[in-house]
């Protein structure tokens, strides 16, 4: 793509100029809609951009000598996939022209126009390739491919009319996630499980997961082939996801009694990322768990290494990237659909194998958790009207094990042991109490480290577990040196090192 970009700089430079009332006199971009419409036939080539280079856009369309500036965004914040806005901000940008791939995450700040470019099929293979794989006129078909294959899409539905198949769906491209197919408009009453789907292009895992429970069956036809063979011919392969969501239930439930998850932010360009972390941070500390915010850029796994005291991940980003798989992480990364899941009682779990990639669905599960630790409450105020020592809840909870490993885990939930520090004063008390009691604080089992009356798993991890805490903290175990030495002088290309005037 960034060898290109010269060229869609000049053509998008030319269609510019020549579409009418498209810059106003500040500069702001107007009908942004006729500008999209022209950028759909743009060409790049030499004559058309020799022109423009000669020409320019030197004055505007109110005489002023300011000219439109275009920048070339080279390296993206995030996925290449999200439209970067970060970048586009620190120039300034009032509009963002995307160029390739894109995951159509709606994004909060700027207006985007998007040119998805357009890949080669061979048409003929791709019927041939349908018609071995459905054999059957009448069977219904999801027609559908990756965005950048998705204008072959009517030209192939027309071939495969003229084939006899008649129960055929060629939903078009529209920016919602979280639709039935994601980013497809396809009518409520139409129901998938009646239908199998034919993918034109390696779809991402996120599309896969999503739909693996919504329609009948999924073929996909690699557009990625080795040399051309006469006899061979392309076929469409059956996806199977079973393997992977296996994988996933596993991760969620290893995640069960992990005390301390942080949220990993995967963008800052996908509209209402910022509420929904507010949600998540809620739904964990409902659930008596501690949670901690990381903004790291472009995930890996040297970078969510550094912090070991974190039990798992939950990653905020667009629907694709929330999916991040991998050995070399060495804790697991789930998205917040599996949160949900994993911060429910080993009793009310269950999963029917459906899976979501987008954080929509976090506000929903933050209103059933609500609604559960309402009920939790009450029945804890009925059972505490008796006198009962502060540590009875905590003693009678029932015993989790860790599913993976069999082994007793007594600190799943770190912040529900010391909700009784962070009650009100007097609230536990009857009213005969003496005045000297009112002094006495009872100390947070197991001796917590508190963070502005709030315990922190992460001080306590730092004060007791890690080993390096910092430059100058191994000073204290070693004796400082009561001899002065003279160090380095000079400049990089030679020190003088010591008395001796040794250069280096």
């Amino acid at each position: 793509m960034l060898r290109d970009a010269p060229r869609v700089f000049e053509a998008i430079e030319e269609e510019l100029k020549r579409s009418p009332a498209t810059v106003a006199p500040a500069g702001r971009v107007r009908q942004e809609d006729e500008l999209a419409a022209s950028f759909t036939h743009l060409s790049t080539s030499s004559a058309r951009t020799e022109q423009a280079r000669e020409s320019g856009i030197e004055k505007g369309r109110d005489g002023t000598a300011e000219r439109v500036r275009f920048y070339i965004l080279a390296d993206t914040s995030y996925g290449s996939c999200c439209v970067d806005e970060i970048a586009a901000e620190h120039v300034e940008a009032d509009v963002v022209v995307h160029y390739g791939r894109s995951c159509l995450s709606p994004t909060a700040r700027l207006p985007v126009i998007y040119v998805f470019t357009s890949h080669p099929l061979d048409i003929p293979d791709a019927v041939q390739a349908f018609e071995s794989t459905f054999s059957s006129k009448e069977e219904k078909v999801v027609l559908m491919a990756d965005i950048t294959y998705n204008t072959h899409i009517p030209t192939l539905h027309t071939s495969l009319l003229s084939a006899g198949y008649t129960n055929l769906l060629t939903p078009p491209i529209i920016h919602d996630p979280s639709s039935q197919i994601p980013n497809r408009e396809l009518d409520a009453s139409i129901d998938l499980k009646e239908y199998s789907l034919f993918h034109i292009s390696d779809p991402p895992q996120a599309l896969l997961l999503t739909l693996s429970s919504r329609v009948k069956e999924m073929f996909i036809y690699p557009t990625s082939f080795p040399a051309p063979s006469s006899a061979s011919t392309p076929k469409a392969i059956q996806a199977n996801t079973a393997m992977t969501l296996r994988r996933r239930y596993a991760l969620l439930t290893r995640l069960s009694t992990c005390p301390v998850f942080g949220i990993l932010i995967n963008t800052l360009s996908v509209a209402n990322y910022l509420s929904s972390i507010t949600s998540i941070r809620s739904l964990i500390a409902q659930s008596g768990k501690k949670s901690y915010t990381f903004v790291v850029g472009k995930v890996n796994a040297a970078k969510i290494a550094n912090f070991s005291e974190i039990g798992g991940w939950v990653v905020v980003g667009c629907w694709e990237s929330s999916l991040i798989e991998g050995s070399e992480f060495f804790r697991p990364v789930i998205t917040p659909f599996e949160l949900g899941l994993c911060l429910q009682g080993d009793g009310e779990r269950v999963w029917d194998g459906r899976w979501r990639g987008d954080f929509g669905g976090v506000g929903e599960m933050v209103a059933a958790s609500s609604s559960k630790v309402d009920v939790d409450e009450e029945e804890k105020k009925e059972a505490e009207r008796g006198d009962q020592d502060e540590d009875s809840e905590e003693e009678s909870a029932p015993p989790e094990f860790d599913l993976r490993t069999g082994r007793y885990v007594s600190h799943s939930r770190p912040m529900r042991t010391t909700s009784s520090l962070t009650s009100p004063p007097g609230s536990h008390q009857s009213g005969g109490s003496t005045e000297a009691s009112k002094v006495l604080t009872r100390r947070a089992k197991g001796d917590l480290v508190t963070v502005n009356g709030m315990a922190s798993p992460g001080a306590e991890y730092l004060r007791n577990q890690r080993t390096w805490q910092g430059l100058g903290s191994d000073f204290a175990a070693t004796e400082a040196s009561l001899e002065i030495e003279e160090g380095r002088s000079g400049v990089a290309r030679g020190y003088t090192v010591g008395e001796d005037g040794e250069r280096r």
